[in-house]
């Protein structure tokens, strides 16, 4: 009988695929270029802030769009081994799917939130550097660190949220292209409609974040858009371990 294979091996397997392939130090390139220019030239556009935090918010601004990069590589770790076969050795030497997708999460979420964070601190020290603040922008202050920590960790669930993607449907299109509905595309389109229910539709979907705000949606508080991504992205991502346990390879 075969003894089952360390968590760990499965972790540091899962590590050494997602940085032994092309497509993730492309989605780190694009996403520290598109986020850290952004933040800069946010930065440099803006003369003047009341606040701490609104002066760091807005050099956060690069993260609306650059967190689809997340998504991409979320959906990429999963799809790439099955469109390429790799697939079937893995889940042969892990019969049990559900802690390969464990270690594929966890990779990605490692990788987004270390990614993420070493972009927060530029944006911080973009709007420190060209924004001018009553007081400056002390790196102590809490509400500055709030908004910091808010967005590394939405950043983080919308890489959970691509691997999910990916789990589910397999495809590669499919996975990006929903999910970019959903984050992106969707939640701007029902705010602008107009009535009631669109507005409740956009906030009831994981609208990209940046800082402590939704990004071109329908406004949320922060604690409530937090737990909605979450909320999807667990969700999702439960769908996501079912079928890979259920369906053949």
């Amino acid at each position: 009988m075969n003894r089952a294979v360390p968590f760990r091996a499965v972790l540091r397997s899962e590590w050494t695929k997602l940085w032994s392939v092309r497509s993730t130090w492309w989605c780190a390139a694009v996403y520290l270029l598109v986020v850290g220019a952004s933040g800069w030239l946010a930065a440099a556009g803006t003369d003047s802030a009341p606040r701490a935090d609104v002066a760091v918010q807005t050099a956060l601004s690069g993260f609306g769009v650059g967190q689809l990069l997340l998504l991409v590589l979320g959906v990429l770790v999963v799809t790439g081994e099955f469109a390429s076969g790799l697939a079937l050795v893995t889940l042969t030497a892990v019969p049990r799917r559900s802690r390969v997708l464990v270690a594929k999460t966890v990779v990605v979420l490692v990788w987004s939130l270390l990614f993420s964070a070493l972009l927060a601190v530029s944006c911080a020290l973009a709007a420190r550097t060209l924004t001018a603040v009553p007081g400056g922008v002390p790196p102590g202050d809490p509400d500055v660190l709030r908004t910091l920590g808010l967005q590394v960790g939405a950043a983080g669930l919308v890489g959970v949220l691509g691997v999910a993607l990916g789990a589910v449907l397999r495809s590669t299109a499919g996975a990006v292209g929903i999910g970019a509905i959903l984050v992106l595309v969707a939640p701007p389109v029902l705010a602008l409609a107009g009535s009631d229910w669109a507005a409740r539709m956009s906030r009831s979907l994981p609208a990209l974040r940046v800082g402590e705000d939704a990004f071109l949606a329908a406004a949320t508080s922060w604690p409530v858009g937090i737990a909605v991504v979450a909320a999807w992205s667990v969700g999702v991502w439960v769908l996501g371990a079912v079928l890979l346990e259920r369906r053949d390879v």
